[in-house]
């Protein structure tokens, strides 16, 4: 028996997050990259820094164990956007509404080359997205913000190929009508 086992389910459950944080640190890191090049300049989080608060909420999450590559880096990329918005929101507070933050979205990703759409507003869509149609939404999340291929995203939710690429043009559109996107 090891020290996991012998400390308990919880210990057992951190060790798995950490294996799986070392094998796809690089990938965790090219993620946390990307969506901090979507903030400000002059944000005050670094990706390291959204990496590590990441890695403690991911910690937490018991229903990781065993993950799948795709499903841990969605994971992670959520964790990561949640803590950005947090963060966005804790900052419009402090400024009574006049610091929400905003995002760029590029045509790999969900709308017009050069749109500018608030993260919050973009949150709130992605919400309602969800509960519209969950599996829409996770290939939103693996497309986006895990910046994962269509057959990535096929094999690792389990899905055909081109139901992941019609939910993809289908979020796309659905996006660009919430968030009131001309393009």
């Amino acid at each position: 028996m090891d020290a996991a086992d012998r400390k308990g389910p919880a210990a057992r459950q951190r060790k798995s997050v950490n294996e799986q944080m070392a094998e796809l640190q690089g990938e965790i890191r090219k993620i946390a990259a990307r969506q901090m090049a979507r903030e400000r300049p002059d944000h005050t989080l670094q990706p390291t820094a959204l990496v590590n608060e990441a890695y403690l909420k991911l910690c937490r999450q018991e229903n990781l164990q065993g993950a799948s590559r795709a499903t841990f880096l969605a994971a992670a990329a959520q964790t990561m956007r949640r803590i950005l918005i947090d963060h966005a929101r804790l900052a419009g507070a402090d400024k009574r509404g006049g610091g929400r933050e905003r995002v760029t979205l590029s045509d790999a990703e969900i709308a017009v080359q050069g749109l500018v759409v608030d993260l919050i507003d973009l949150e709130e869509a992605l919400a309602r997205l969800e509960k519209e149609s969950e599996r829409v939404y996770n290939v939103v999340v693996c497309r986006y913000l895990a910046a994962m291929t269509m057959p990535e995203i096929s094999e690792g939710l389990g899905i055909p190929l081109r139901t992941v690429e019609d939910d993809w043009a289908f979020a796309k559109a659905w996006l660009r009508k919430e968030l009131d996107l001309k393009g």
